[in-house]
């Protein structure tokens, strides 16, 4: 009989020390060793596929413990979409809590590059964000929802401002244009808006050259003098004539901007209707904005176009006059560059 309840006592202990040790394991070691596991969770994601993906990019110390941690606490019911990470200091317990709970860790959102066509920034935006792109198209032409934010479809450009964002990666098309917004109205402080209302602009028209400028340039130092130059030609009422207007009334499919194509019937035709268009043309930068904010007029300068060192910058001009020689320089070396034998 002794011995019976000796054997008893010894599984009884043997027993209680698994489980110590499996609730050990669980809960207060590391269940990874090695580098940090990036995880994207779709709605439809299978748990095996989770499994796997966390057992491809790092050393699990014990991959059938972990499973059953997820068995135990349901993740295949209630795992959550989104983008986490697991750094190899998590525990098994630790890391289905994250799932279940959807503690996720934010990505950064780049706006950046080329935004001039909406399909273009709804493409950008819907990579790196669980949305269609479709759905984001949708938002910006839709005048209901962007009247949310005091902002139209002939304005929507004026809502988004290029930087980096941290967003969590399920965010919604809303919660995307919430923090566009919010950034938008954070750079107009009181003063910028004050250098906008000194210039006569409000501060949609202040955007809308801005964005004008983001049209005709990259080359961040020389932005405060082509905005003077457009500021110029308001203030003495000449017509802006700017070839990215025209571009945008094609939607941008123009190689260049032939004579033809500044007798297009459009409010965005600048060579044809005076002052500003009816909105931006393009997502403008915080450089632009600035640029605008803080222009270099140059003593009245009216022109300006490529220089003929083809180095992006351009060479600026008071007078017609003036200008026709700056072009006639850029065209010879165009012509020359052009008939030269490639190398």
């Amino acid at each position: 009989m002794k011995k019976i309840i000796l054997a008893i006592l010894a599984v009884l202990v043997a027993v209680a020390a698994v489980t110590a040790w499996n609730w050990l394991r669980d809960n207060r070691l590391p269940a990874f060793e090695g580098e940090s596991v990036e995880l994207y969770v779709y709605p439809d994601t299978p748990v095996q596929e989770v499994l796997d993906s966390i057992a491809s990019q790092t050393t699990v110390k014990w991959p059938r413990r972990l499973e059953k941690v997820f068995e135990k606490h349901e993740v295949a019911t209630y795992m959550s979409p989104g983008h986490y990470v697991i750094e190899p200091s998590y525990t098994a317990t630790y890391v289905t809590r994250m799932l279940n709970n959807c503690w996720q860790t934010p990505v950064r959102v780049v706006l950046s590059g080329t935004l001039r066509r909406k399909p273009e920034i709804a493409r950008k935006i819907a990579n790196q964000l669980m949305l269609d792109s479709t759905a984001v198209i949708t938002a910006m032409n839709d005048n209901a929802f962007l009247s949310r934010y005091g902002y139209d479809t002939t304005s929507v450009f004026a809502m988004m401002l290029p930087d980096t964002y941290e967003m969590y990666w399920t965010a919604s098309v809303e919660d995307f244009f919430d923090v566009q917004t919010k950034a938008v109205d954070a750079f107009w402080t009181e003063e910028n808006l004050a250098k906008a209302k000194k210039l006569g602009l409000t501060r949609r028209q202040a955007t809308i050259v801005a964005s004008i400028v983001s049209g005709e340039t990259h080359y961040v130092p020389e932005m405060p003098k082509i905005a003077g130059v457009y500021l110029n030609r308001l203030r003495i009422g000449m017509k802006l004539q700017a070839d990215p207007t025209i571009a945008y009334c094609y939607d941008y499919d123009l190689q260049r901007v032939l004579k033809r194509n500044l007798e297009i019937d459009s409010p965005y035709n600048t060579y044809r209707y005076a002052g500003l268009p009816p909105g931006p043309i393009y997502v403008p930068t915080k450089n632009t904005l600035n640029a605008v904010l803080n222009p270099d007029f140059g003593g009245g300068n009216l022109f300006f176009c490529a220089d003929p060192s083809f180095n992006g910058s351009h060479r600026f001009a008071r007078t017609y006059s003036q200008h026709l020689t700056n072009a006639r320089a850029y065209q010879r070396a165009l012509d020359q560059r052009n008939s030269s034998p490639a190398k």
